[in-house]
């Protein structure tokens, strides 16, 4: 009866961010666009795929989209984080750094829309670390 794990999380874009959502977040992060179910408005939200597990990501149309000053962020773990920082920064993407935590390098930059992303690594457990 307890919660497995996460099973997608969803973040803002403005009105006619469509396309825009869709470049990114299929040419630049890599993720493949995945059907949006007929039930739901189609017009207003994108799905992608996140690995092979299940996982998505979903995009809504909301006209009051934040300003890019939130904390809230989705973190995705990379298996090349100098690789993604590459493509990133070729894209004129600005990348920001974020507090360490042992064995997860990482850093952040924002969407086209201002929502936060992470990215990650995942080297062992940071409970592991010595203090």
């Amino acid at each position: 009866m307890g919660i497995q794990r996460l099973q997608h999380t969803s973040i803002p874009m403005p009105p006619g961010g469509r396309e825009e959502a869709h470049r990114f977040y299929t040419e630049v992060m890599g993720l493949k666009r995945i059907p949006t179910p007929a039930s739901m408005d189609s017009g207003r939200i994108l799905w992608f795929a996140v690995g092979n597990d299940g996982d998505e990501l979903h995009l809504f149309t909301e006209v009051s989209a934040h300003t890019g000053m939130s904390g809230t962020h989705v973190c995705l773990v990379v298996d090349d984080l100098e690789a993604m920082r590459q493509k990133l920064e070729a894209e004129g993407i600005e990348i920001g750094s974020e507090p360490d935590v042992p064995f997860r390098p990482r850093f952040s930059f924002r969407d086209p829309f201002g929502n936060k992303i992470e990215i990650t690594e995942i080297h062992g457990n940071y409970l592991d670390a010595e203090v």
